[in-house]
């Protein structure tokens, strides 16, 4: 389960002044369930994301990954999450499997359940072409596919993706969302970010909605649908922007 109370994250600004990127952000997302972090890019999905994952420690407020807080339980938070981010560093000399693998072992997993775990997750995500090439010559989606079984191969309970299908071509993009579905029918505690509104709604059982590193709203489609009276969520969106009485100006959705 995660569990996010009040959650801030500020930086330091060269004026000496502090940037606030996460707001007094509040959620939870429990097993079986897939929550989607949704808004436009720099809204604060990642930085949040980094905070669950212990990379960042926050400012104000707390965050807990299955009942372990992230500052003053690290290790126990790594242990129980796996967390897919934008920029993982990849060791472009190993083949894939062997990258997979020394992750797997850091992890202390071993060997014969990292290869049981590793074909199971190559099958879902049709990898297995691919598995013994290096990564120097694999392309962006075959990259982002062993980044993500790499990221889980000690089988957490709780998993972070952090715009998974960016940049990626339709098919890949749909391997990929299936394989997050798999996830939560596995009964994992999954959270997910994108600025794609249509993943939000084929994707999310709830979405929680960030904007300036504030939320602007969270809960179900349906009840965003029916208490906006807007049916598409790029307008169910742009209604709660608007509300805050800012603007959304040259952004993707």
């Amino acid at each position: 389960m995660i569990e996010v109370q009040s959650l801030v994250k500020e930086f330091p600004k060269k004026n000496g002044e502090k940037f606030r990127a996460v707001d007094e952000v509040s959620f939870s997302a429990a097993h079986g369930e897939i929550v989607c972090l949704l808004g436009v890019n720099g809204a604060g999905k990642t930085t949040t994301m980094r905070v669950l994952s212990t990379v960042f420690k926050p400012n104000g407020g707390s965050a807990r990954i299955e009942g372990y807080d992230t500052v003053s339980q690290g290790d126990m938070v790594r242990r129980n999450l796996g967390f897919l981010s934008g920029d993982t560093g990849l060791y472009m000399r190993l083949t894939a499997r062997e990258f997979i693998t020394y992750f797997g072992r850091l992890y202390s997993v071993e060997d014969q359940l990292i290869k049981t775990r590793m074909d199971e997750m190559a099958t879902l995500l049709d990898m297995h072409d691919f598995l013994d090439k290096k990564m120097e010559f694999l392309s962006s989606g075959m990259k982002q596919k062993t980044s993500i079984v790499r990221s889980i191969i000690h089988d957490p309970p709780v998993m972070i993706f952090d715009e998974p299908t960016a940049g990626l071509d339709i098919l890949t993009a749909r391997n990929i969302i299936s394989f997050v579905r798999n996830c939560r029918e596995n009964g994992k505690c999954v959270l997910f970010s994108t600025h794609i509104m249509r993943e939000a709604e084929r994707l999310a059982d709830r979405i929680v909605m960030i904007h300036n590193g504030r939320v602007l709203a969270q809960g179900t489609l349906q009840g965003m649908r029916t208490e906006t009276g807007f049916e598409d969520l790029d307008d169910i969106f742009v209604h709660y922007v608007k509300q805050t009485g800012t603007e959304l100006e040259n952004h993707e959705f």
